[in-house]
């Protein structure tokens, strides 16, 4: 089975996502942006969620980590939670 690792931020508007993408891609690092941002749990590890295939994350996040670039942010993606930023970092 194919298996991703991958990190995300979380927050609650679409806008403040797209604020944080800009900084990111502007060289700010996503893990200290998570850190400071991010609603989710996640977020005190940078973002880091770990190893995953696919069907463990809700829909959205699966379309996303198994089909975007390795190390390319991708984002904002809306889901039940919020609004996302997502950084897949290995798939195999």
């Amino acid at each position: 089975m194919v298996r991703a690792t991958a990190r995300h931020l979380l927050v609650s508007s679409q806008e403040q996502c797209e604020v944080l993408k800009k900084l990111i891609e502007g060289g700010a690092d996503f893990a200290d942006i998570a850190r400071e941002h991010s609603a989710c749990p996640s977020g005190s590890q940078g973002g880091e969620l770990g190893s995953f295939g696919p069907g463990m994350m809700v829909r959205e996040f699966d379309e996303v980590v198994f089909s975007a670039p390795l190390h390319v942010v991708q984002g904002p993606v809306k889901t039940q939670f919020g609004y996302h930023l997502l950084e897949v970092t290995s798939r195999g």
